[in-house]
């Protein structure tokens, strides 16, 4: 009678093997195809962001993302403390990121009656180098061994003009002033001016640029230092 029991107990388990054996592969293959579903959204994922960061690193040309912005570019013209010319076209360019919030700023300003008038974002490399051997000071001119946010398509150089005739408002200094008297902090000044560049600051602030001790007109993308330092000729920006 012990060994009927023990017969029917094992021809009950092999009866059941194939099966047990038959769910674990069912198991097993959702488990694949549950794996390879995830691996293929992480993929998306890391496809969608990169591909937005790219497009967020890109130069853009100003005229074109921000309508009706006025530009000065004095570094395509000898008209600049080097007294060469720099640039072959007086365009001006920035990371995209950094246009479009330059972009909400001219909007904001708008509403006032005010614009903005640029007078130098992207700077190549080479141009660095060729400031820096005329006047080789940091703190106005970047030293080009480490590099400038101008060169990394980050910083912007700007003005506040009126709308209605596009004249720039009184600031404490021209463009390139390199005197005591362009530092952001400096107070020995009319109450105009310092009116005016104390509202630059506060807007551009507002939109995640900070100001350059050194020049009321310089100003960073609070993101700058994620891009990396470019020598891309202006021929070769689309």
């Amino acid at each position: 009678m012990m060994r009927d029991c023990i017969d029917r107990t094992l021809k009950r388990r092999e009866r059941r093997a194939p099966a047990s054996r038959a769910g674990a592969e069912r198991r097993r293959e959702r488990g694949l195809q549950l794996a390879s579903t995830f691996a293929l959204l992480a993929a998306l994922l890391i496809s969608v962001l990169l591909c937005s960061c790219r497009r967020d690193e890109q130069l853009v040309d100003l005229e074109k993302e921000i309508p009706g912005i006025v530009l000065d570019i004095r570094y395509a013209t000898t008209n600049n403390f080097t007294g060469q010319q720099l640039y072959p076209v007086a365009k001006c360019f920035l990371r995209r990121a950094a246009a479009e919030k330059l972009h909400d700023v001219q909007s904001e300003l708008k509403s006032s009656g005010l614009g903005l008038k640029i007078f130098d974002g992207y700077r190549p490399l080479s141009v660095q180098k060729k400031m820096w051997e005329v006047y080789p000071h940091e703190g106005y001119v970047a030293n080009p061994k480490k590099g400038s946010r101008h060169n990394r398509g980050a910083a912007v150089d700007l003005t506040l003009i009126r709308l209605s005739d596009r004249n720039e408002l009184p600031m404490p200094t021209p463009y390139d002033d390199f005197t005591e008297r362009a530092h952001r902090r400096y107070k020995d000044l009319p109450e105009e001016q310092i009116r005016n560049r104390e509202l630059l600051e506060r807007v551009m602030e507002k939109h995640g640029f900070r100001g350059l001790p050194t020049e009321w007109w310089h100003f960073d993308y609070g993101d700058w230092r994620r891009y990396e330092i470019l020598d891309v000729d202006y021929s070769r920006i689309r």
